[in-house]
Order: structure tokens, then sequence, then C-alpha cells
């Protein structure tokens, strides 16, 4: 010790270095917080009503000296950015792209050093241990219930007896495990007095309307040109109206087993589409339900991210997404995608809620929520591993100290309260385990095909290529993505890699479990699609993974945050922070609204065949003649589902399919005849001139016209033949 010279003493950069990356029993060297970061944790963990206290704490501290300014979390992020720019399409530029990131890597870490771009301080935990109290009655009585659902579901089909059984179990035992505050009326009795109030007053704040205008965004975004993009549907939304159809026919099925089999949620959800808005059996109305889908999730990402990271965490966190064009693509397809990531964002909420809180209510509803996901989309069924993984992180990270047995109470309270939700779909897999496994099975083993090598090389190879997803890859399935790109933005992609280097740089630093927990849930959720082994080629797919992009756009989030935190609280700066986040913002947007209406647009309607435009041709027959008994339409490789054109001529149940080979059968048949054929100027392999020639030969008084597609290839012949 140098008693003359106590600066000498102090600890270098080095030494701190050391210290953070240390794992063993060393004390950590600690440099103290600015009293701008404390001003920013405090109001992370207070309520909103303490607002005004924060408030006044942070007029104290703005009269404090300035921190120096951020020049190198601004160099990292402008480099960061430039490496994005460079895995674009068309013409991307991988190694200049990756070099580039190397040097945003070393200028972000230097700015954590320097303390500048950093997350903030984790919320601390509260509450006391589990009561393990239990209303036994309740609990009891839901026992057999539960087992006469079960028992009464067999058949897979829900019946109003069937359901009532379920539903009243399931009741039951919420509420016999349900923790009521003594101190608080029951909910009926609030909801009661509430609504016999004379007068409701309602407190609008500027954070309000900033919420309200920002939603006017998001909304807009989703919704805007829905009946247009995506602009044509394809064999598997023929396979799903057809379900519906058995639907609104009494076939009330638990699991729907067309098409390999599907859960039961968009089905009823699109019963219920068809009757509030009247569009019918159509492929409108499966965009309408999925859309819908989609926008549910955004305020369980707002309520996710003011848990992790703060209020402002939660709105970018909502908007990002809200904008982004991975989630907007999925939810207009139409299909049962966005189910996925639904029912993950309230999970995770409830689950990280609960953990921090101690508070049992939270992790019935996480099991809830678990349950319905279930119900919903077959890779959903990764989320009970994840589930797990929280627990195992909580209980091995300090933070569960004194809360350890609680949490194994915990976790089975999550799990029966899930499993009260599958009762239903546990029955249907006892009976036909089967059919229930066979989508997941399909992909995962040999099912269809021998794996292409061995499985753990596949394996490997496919977490590899499902990483590189986010900022490099997005693979080439056409009807979930736009081929061939990244599944982020730019600003996007760059602040996402950016925000997994500042939680790591935190969780060495804090050793807390959520931050180890968020890292991890990406690539669990991506499980759906990195374990396609027997298909490799189906890997990335952003429908399979979607539930990651709920940790993802948290990330993205936490990052963005930091960097206005590196600011700090002095005026001109916040100014400036602002600023710079508004432009990233709306350079988020111009490419999001490039990337889905036009780029993914385009590449969808070049992809997908034109039965709206045959379904057109089908409905004027209709109404000229009165009846399609007489139109066909000839299969041809590859080409368009003889289903879908009578789904836009109103008629969701018939296929028009008539085979070269039977064509001869429809001469027997009176009146007017009407027949479209596949046509392809440029390639004679793709015309189908043997059914022009049979139609010739049989009809030699018909009439045959080419139907010009505004889509490049997508002409078709029409063959009509005259009434006789």
């Amino acid at each position: 010790m140098n008693e003359d010279h106590p600066e000498l003493n102090e600890p270098s950069v080095l030494d701190y270095v050391k210290s953070k990356l240390s794992f063993g029993r060393k004390p950590k060297i600690e440099i103290p917080e600015s009293q701008v970061v404390e001003g920013e944790d405090v109001e992370r963990s207070v309520d909103i009503d303490q607002q005004s206290t924060i408030n006044n704490q942070r007029s104290t501290i703005n009269h404090e000296p300035c921190s120096p300014f951020p020049w190198l979390s601004l160099i990292a992020l402008g480099l960061a950015l430039l490496a994005q720019r460079m895995f674009e399409p068309p013409s991307p530029s991988d190694l200049t792209g990756i070099a580039l990131y190397l040097m945003a890597l070393a200028f972000l870490l230097w700015s954590v050093l320097r303390g500048e771009w950093k997350l903030l301080s984790h919320a601390e935990s509260s509450g006391g241990n589990d009561p393990l109290t239990l209303h036994r009655a309740a609990f009891l009585i839901s026992i057999p219930f539960a087992v006469l659902a079960f028992f009464f579901f067999s058949g897979n089909l829900f019946t109003v007896f069937n359901l009532t059984l379920w539903l009243i179990a399931i009741i039951l035992f919420v509420w016999s495990l349900w923790l009521r505050d003594p101190n608080q009326p029951p909910l009926w009795r609030r909801i009661v007095e509430t609504v016999s109030r004379r007068e409701w007053q309602i407190h609008i704040t500027r954070w309000t309307l900033f919420i309200l205008a920002l939603s006017l965004v998001v909304i807009f975004f989703r919704v805007y040109h829905i009946q247009q993009t995506p602009a044509e549907p394809f064999s598997d939304h023929a396979e799903k109206l057809l379900d519906v159809y058995d639907v609104t026919h009494g076939l009330t099925h638990i699991f729907f087993p067309r098409n390999t089999g599907r859960e039961a949620i968009q089905f009823y959800w699109t019963v219920l589409m068809n009757w509030i808005f009247g569009t019918g059996l159509s492929f409108l109305t499966l965009k309408i339900d999925t859309v819908g889908f989609g926008l549910f999730v955004l305020p369980f990402m707002y309520l996710l991210g003011k848990e992790i990271g703060g209020r402002r965490v939660g709105l970018f966190a909502f908007f990002i997404t809200g904008i982004a064009y991975w989630p907007n693509m999925i939810s207009r397809i139409g299909l049962r995608f966005p189910l996925y990531p639904l029912f993950v964002a309230p999970m995770m909420l409830y689950l990280i809620r609960g953990l921090r809180t101690r508070n049992r209510n939270d992790f019935i509803l996480s099991g809830i929520f678990l349950g319905l996901g279930l119900n919903g989309y077959t890779p959903y069924r990764i989320v009970p591993f994840l589930v797990a993984a929280a627990f195992i992180l909580y209980i091995i990270h300090a933070q569960s100290k004194g809360a350890r047995r609680d949490a194994l109470v915990w976790f089975v309270i999550v799990g029966l309260t899930s499993f009260m939700i599958f009762i239903p779909l546990f029955r249907y897999a006892t009976e036909n385990p089967e059919m229930f496994s066979f989508r997941a099975l399909s992909r995962l083993g040999t099912t269809e095909q021998p794996l292409p090598g061995p499985w753990y090389q596949i394996l490997v190879s496919n977490v590899w290529v499902g990483l590189k997803m986010f900022n490099w890859d997005d693979g080439n399935i056409w009807v979930a993505s736009v081929p061939h790109r990244p599944a982020l933005d730019i600003v996007s992609g760059a602040l996402f890699l950016i925000g997994v280097i500042l939680i790591l740089a935190r969780y060495f630093q804090k050793r807390h479990w959520l931050d180890l927990f968020l890292l991890l849930s990406v690539p669990i959720l991506q499980l759906p699609s990195t374990l396609s082994l027997a298909f490799p080629d189906e890997n990335p797919a952003l429908n399979r993974a979607a539930g990651a992009f709920v940790p993802t756009f948290i990330i993205v989030a936490l990052a963005l945050d930091g960097l206005i935190s590196a600011f700090g609280s002095e005026k001109k700066r916040k100014v400036f922070a602002w600023i710079l986040t508004a432009v990233l913002l709306l350079a988020s947007i111009a490419q999001n609204y490039d990337l889905v209406f036009n780029q993914f647009d385009q590449e969808f309607r070049l992809s997908s065949w034109n039965s709206s435009e045959m379904g057109a041709v089908i409905k004027q027959f209709g109404l000229v003649y009165g009846e399609t008994d007489t139109v066909w339409i000839v299969p041809f490789p590859y080409w368009v589902d003889t289903r879908l054109p009578g789904v836009w001529a109103g008629i969701p149940n018939r296929d028009f399919a008539m085979f070269p080979d039977q064509l001869a059968t429809t001469v027997q048949l009176s009146g007017p005849k009407l027949f479209i054929v596949k046509a392809n100027s440029q390639d004679p392999t793709q015309n189908d001139q043997k059914s022009l020639d049979i139609l010739k030969q049989l009809y030699p008084r018909g009439s045959l016209s080419l139907h010009h597609s505004p889509v490049a290839g997508h002409d078709f012949w029409i063959y009509f033949v005259p009434s006789q």
C-alpha cells in the first residue's frame, strides 16, 4: 500500500475487467454509479403514484455536473448500423459487414467500461414467502370434474356437456389456489361499484396521448392494404376454410385431423370473426382473425418490456414490434403463425413478474396462457421447456435466496394450471397419439423421410443457420418471409446485437438470472424451426420461430433505452437523444413499410397462383348462366389448388378439379360449360396443351381465349362451350 499517494492504489481498467470476468469468489470491483443512473433505477422500482417524487429528485440531479458526452456509444451505433447495411440484399457484402461489426463491438465494450452505454439495474425482488394455503374443498371438487371432462372429451368433439365440466374444473382449480387480498373487496364487487357510479373520471396524461399516437401508427401498419397484401391464398388456406366450414355444420373438433392435424383455436375464432364482420368463409376472414392475433400480442409486449426494463422499454418494445416486418407479415398470412408469440408474451410476462414479486397469482396466469398456447399452434409445444429453463436459472442464481422451496411449488402450479387448460387435447393425444404428434415428428424424425445426415451435425448446422436469420439470412420460405434477407431491419438488427452484448455485460456484473434467461429464450423458442432435422432446408422458418421475436424485440428495446440513458438527464442532451431515437425509428418505419407492402407483396404475388382471378371468372359465369356446376379447372403439376377459386366465388366447399382423363365424362352434361386450363406462352412445358387438344376434340364448337393476368407468368386459358 502506498500511504503517501493513495490514488496509486486505485484499481486499473485491467483489474476491473478481470474482476468482472472472474467466476470465482474474489471480491468484485465496482464503479460507483452516477446519481443520474440512480434516479433512473429508482423510477424503475416505484409505482406510478410515486412519479412526482422521482421528478423532484431529478430536478435536483439536473443541477449537477454532466458526464462526458457518449461519443464511443455513437461510434459503436454508427458502425453497427453500417455493418447491418452490408447484409442487405440484393448485393450483400458479408465479410465487410462482419469486419464492421467487430469494430462496433470494440467501441461498444469501450463505452461499457466507461459507463456510457449500459442497461439500468433490475428491479429488486419483492414479496415474502408463499403462504402455501389452499382452498381444499374447491381443489378436491375440481379433480373429479377434470376427470369427468377428460372422459367425456372422447370422440374428438366439443359438446355443451363436456365444455361445462371442463370450465367448472378450471374455475374451481384456479379459485382454490388464488390468493385473495383481505384488504381489497372481491372483483365482482369492484365491478358492480364501478358500473353503479353516476360519474366516471378518465385520467389522460401526456404519456397516454403519446401511447395513443404510436398505437395509431402500429394499427395502420397492421391493417393497411389487408385485402391486397398478401394477395392470394394457397393450399393451407383451402384446408383451413374447409375445417371452418365443418365447424359451421356442427363438427366441433378438438383437434382437426385434416392436413396432418391442427389445434382448434383459430377455427372457432374464424367463425366468430365471420359472425362479427360478415365477410364469409373467405381469405379475408382468415386474414382479419390473424391480424387480430397480431394486435393482441402488442399490449403484452408493452407490459413485458415495462416489467423487465421500465415503461420506456415497454413503449419501445410495443412500437418496434408493431411496425416490424417479421411479426406484421406472419399476422397477415391468415394462418396460425401469430398464435405462437401471442401466448408466449403473456406467459413470459406473468412468469417473470411472479419470480420478481413472488406472487402465486402470477404463476396461475402464466399457466393459463401456457395451456392456451398449447391449443393454438404446434410450435408452442416447446414452451414448457422454456418454463422449466426459467425456473432452473432462477433457482441456481442468488435472486432465489429464501424462495427456492417456493419456486418448486410455483413450478408445479404453472404445470398443473396449464394441464387443466390442456385436458381436451390431452384426451385426443391419448386416443390418437400418432396423429397428434405427426406434424412435429415428421420434421424431427424419420416419419416422412430418412435424415440426410447424422442428427447431431444437422442440429449444430440448424442452430447456426437459425441464429443467422436475425441479421443475415431468414431462409427461403416465401410464404412467411422475404427470402434470403435478414429477419430484422437495419436499425433493429444493429440494436439487437448491441443489446445482446449489453445484456451479457450486465450479467457478468450482476449475475441476474433474468439476463441469462432473456438470451437463452431466443434459441429455445427457435427450436421448432431448428429441430427440422429431416428437412433442414425448411430452417430457418420465421413462422415456426415466431415466438422468438418476443425476447428479440425486448432486447432491441433495452438497447435503445440504454442509448438514451447514456446521454444523461441534462436537458440539451435529452433533446438530442430523443431526436436521434426519432430518426432511428423513422428509418425503421420506412424500411419495414417497403419490406411488407412492396417486397413481400411482390414476392408473394409471383410465388402464389392467381386463384382470385379464376374465382372472378367462375363467379361471372354463375351470374350469367345461373349456376356453376358445369365449370371446371383442369389440374396441372405445381399449379393452382383447384379448391381456392371456389372460395373467391363464394363456394368454399367445392373442388373444381376435372383431370384430363375425366374430361370425356362432361360431354353427357347439358348446358354451357367452362374449362380453365394452365397457360404459359414462354415455356411450352408449362402450357397444358394436352388438355386443350382433348377439349377441342370433345367440343369442336368451343371457343378458346387467354386470360391475361397482371402478374407475369400467371395467364390461363378459358375454354367456353356454348349450350348444345
